[in-house]
């Protein structure tokens, strides 16, 4: 007889933004160190780049944090909201992107570079794939100072597979992290997706997470990292 599949619930793990808990490695060490540098920054208008997943908002919380700023998605920035950002002298501005209302950013970097405050610009791509409209705005984003984070490396990769588990509350053995480095891309997504599917279908079917285990689910794991794409 078949034993009951347990029921598992789709829980968001616990995620730490702490500085302590970023990882820092060859791909992204240029634009820790930068964040590291505030207020010692050559311009206070930054845009940060990378992929969906790779950090930014960690070190952009690690520089809210040090600078006090207040953090607004690149959806809710408008016009009117603009002269409240500024006041509070520092400002973190996540997922800009295709859709942003340019006028208020435009108006935004404009009353940042008159007042000294600072600026952080999230992305998960370059502004020239924004598909923007107002000539004006191109010309201040290309005047920013660009920071990236490239894909992760051997070491980043791994250290980030075992901070997954580890934020799921879960211990597994040093070839399950090996194997999902060498199997699975090399996306922060993917390295989500895998744990998450790791961690429910180990609990639902009451078994640890084991090599054998993540080698069943792998074709799961790909299926989901490419719908993610």
């Amino acid at each position: 007889m078949t034993a009951p599949r347990q029921l598992a619930l789709d829980l968001p793990p616990l995620t730490s933004f702490s500085r302590e808990d970023f990882l820092v490695s060859p791909s992204n060490e240029a634009a820790y160190a930068f964040i590291e540098r505030w207020p010692d920054w050559p311009a206070r208008r930054t845009l940060l780049i990378g992929p969906r997943g790779s950090g930014k908002s960690h070190l952009a919380a690690i520089w809210s944090d040090m600078a006090g700023a207040i953090t607004m998605p690149a959806g809710m920035l408008a016009e009117a909201s603009v002269p409240g950002l500024v006041a509070r002298k520092a400002v973190v501005i996540e997922d800009a992107g295709a859709g942003i209302d340019e006028r208020a950013l435009f108006h935004l970097l404009n009353l940042i570079g008159e007042t000294g405050s600072s600026l952080l610009v999230t992305a998960n791509q370059p502004p020239d794939r924004w598909s923007l409209s107002l000539p004006d705005l191109v010309s201040r984003l290309r005047a920013m100072t660009v920071l990236t984070i490239d894909t992760p490396d051997d070491d980043l990769f791994r250290m980030l597979l075992v901070k997954l588990f580890l934020d799921r509350q879960l211990i597994v053995d040093s070839s399950v992290v090996d194997f999902l480095v060498r199997r699975i891309e090399r996306s922060f997504e993917a390295a989500r997706s895998a744990v998450a599917v790791l961690d429910r279908e180990g609990l639902s079917r009451g078994r640890r997470i084991t090599r054998a285990l993540a080698g069943e689910l792998l074709e799961e794991v790909l299926a989901q990292s490419n719908e993610n794409e």
